[in-house]
Order: C-alpha cells, then sequence, then structure tokens
C-alpha cells in the first residue's frame, strides 16, 4: 500500500514538472532567440543556448521610427492606472451590492450580467466618436478611466465577498462611529486581499495586452503602447530583423511575469475562495 502511495507520488510530481517545462519552453525560446541574429534564426529555427547578439539586437529595437522604451512606459502607465481603478471601483460596487439592501438591487446585478456578454469592439464606434468630439484622442487617460466600469470584475468580487464578508464586522464598526468608506478601506478591502491580487493580474494582463483599443485611439508615436510597436516590428518590406522582434516581445512579456511573480501566491486562493457559492 506504501508502494503504491510513492508511486502515485512520483507520477505526479513527474507530470507536474513536465507541465512546468512545456509551460516555460515557449518563454525560454523567446528569450533565446532575442539574443540571436535573424541569420541564425532563420538557419536554426530552434536554440536553447543564448547567443551574443543581444546588445546589436536592443540597438535595431531603439533605432526604429518609435522607442520601445517611451512604449514601454506608456504601457506601463496605462496597465497600472487600469488595474488600480478596476480592483479598487469594482470591490467597492460589490461591497455595495452585498452589505446594501436597496431597490433595484437584483435589476443592477442583472444589468451587469447583460454587459458583459457585450463585446467591447461593439461599442467602439460610439466610444471613439464620443473621444474624438471632446478632443482626448491622443491621451493616455481615455484608456485608464473606463476601467472605472469593469462588469466582471464586480460580478467576481461580488461572489467572492458574499461568503466571505460578516456583516457583524460592519455593523460593530459603525456602532463605534466608522464612516461607511473607512468600513470599506480598512476593514473591507483586506478581507478582500486574495480576489483583488486575483483580478489585478488578470486586470493588468488584459490592459498590457490590449492592442485593439489603443490602435483605434493613438497616433500619435509618442503615445503608442507595447504591443503597438511590437505590431509594427515587422513592417519593413525589405528585411524583417528577427532578433529585434523577439526583443521586443521579451520586453512586452516581461513586466507580465514579473507580476505575475508578485501576486501569484494569492491566485490560487482567491479562484478558490471567489467561486464559493454562498
Amino acid at each position: 500500500m506504501e508502494k503504491n502511495t510513492k508511486t502515485k507520488k512520483f507520477v505526479i510530481h513527474l507530470v507536474c514538472f513536465l507541465l512546468a517545462l512545456l509551460s516555460i519552453f515557449p518563454f525560454w525560446v523567446m528569450m533565446i532567440n532575442a539574443t540571436r541574429s535573424t541569420a541564425e534564426i532563420q538557419q536554426h529555427a530552434l536554440s536553447l543556448i543564448p547567443s551574443k547578439y543581444l546588445v546589436q539586437n536592443f540597438q535595431i529595437l531603439t533605432g526604429k521610427s518609435f522607442n520601445p522604451l517611451v512604449g514601454l512606459t506608456n504601457s506601463l502607465i496605462i496597465s497600472i492606472g487600469s488595474t488600480l481603478l478596476t480592483v479598487y471601483f469594482s470591490s467597492l460596487t460589490a461591497y455595495a451590492m452585498v452589505a446594501y439592501e436597496w431597490k433595484l438591487k437584483k435589476a443592477f446585478f442583472s444589468m451587469i450580467i447583460g454587459v458583459m456578454m457585450i463585446p467591447a469592439q461593439v461599442t467602439m464606434i460610439g466610444f471613439y466618436q464620443m473621444v474624438y468630439k471632446i478632443g482626448m484622442t491622443n491621451h493616455l487617460s481615455m484608456l485608464i478611466l473606463p476601467a472605472i466600469a469593469s462588469p466582471a470584475t464586480v460580478f467576481f468580487m461580488r461572489q467572492y465577498l458574499q461568503p466571505t464578508l460578516s456583516m457583524e464586522i460592519v455593523q460593530a464598526a459603525r456602532i463605534d462611529g466608522a464612516g461607511e468608506f473607512r468600513i470599506f478601506n480598512t476593514i473591507v478591502l483586506p478581507i478582500m486581499k486574495p480576489a483583488i491580487a486575483t483580478q489585478a493580474i488578470f486586470c493588468f494582463v488584459s490592459s498590457w495586452n490590449n492592442l485593439f483599443t489603443p490602435l483605434v485611439l493613438l497616433t500619435d508615436s509618442k503615445k503608442y503602447t507595447m504591443p503597438i510597436m511590437v505590431s509594427l516590428l515587422r513592417g519593413d518590406i525589405y528585411k524583417t530583423e528577427y532578433g529585434s522582434v523577439y526583443m521586443g516581445l521579451t520586453l512586452t512579456v516581461l513586466p507580465l511575469i514579473i507580476v505575475y511573480l508578485i501576486l501569484s501566491k494569492y491566485i490560487i486562493a482567491g479562484v478558490a475562495l471567489g467561486g464559493v457559492k454562498s
């Protein structure tokens, strides 16, 4: 019996190890290709050993008509701003839906579910017309402020908060004279920490990888985001420098990996508890 248990554990660990290798392999190949020349990539498509063209690829990348470091900065500003607005205001909305009883509460929740079903592309024409009329087409704020309304995040936060929030704690804080915003900021937000960390990862990745909306709203190369710049890397009709393309992709992916490593310890607890039904 004990032997069977050890065998099962060995098989489980082996499978997990192989899955981890499969997950890491594409990122490793991408980073290795960022150190190789175009000729090396074309002649030998796959290599697991770094080459010596890292600096040269970076110089080619920075020698384009746009500045990748500016794109990296713009993407960070948009992604961080969008993530903060999304998780805070979505948590606030979810708290209002759980802690208070008010008319049309169920109708409001049904509306949120309905809005989740509408693709963002459907509303893009009207959104662009509005942004154009107020003269904000090349402002990064137009890519940040709409993140305040995030139906999917509100839904997740509500599902998480329903079984975890104890109204006795809220009532005790009210009796002690605490205001509603103080209760939310000092009591409710710490309780929602796993859910906030989980949604922060999803929101950051979604905002960072967003190509469609910035491509529609931004025409100034100084306001370009990293996804736009990466999409322009193959724009040379004479020769594509694949080493610089992989360098751009690596610069695009690295912040996502860093954010995930910082918040990953919360993601399992957040997803598990957020899916609990009351």
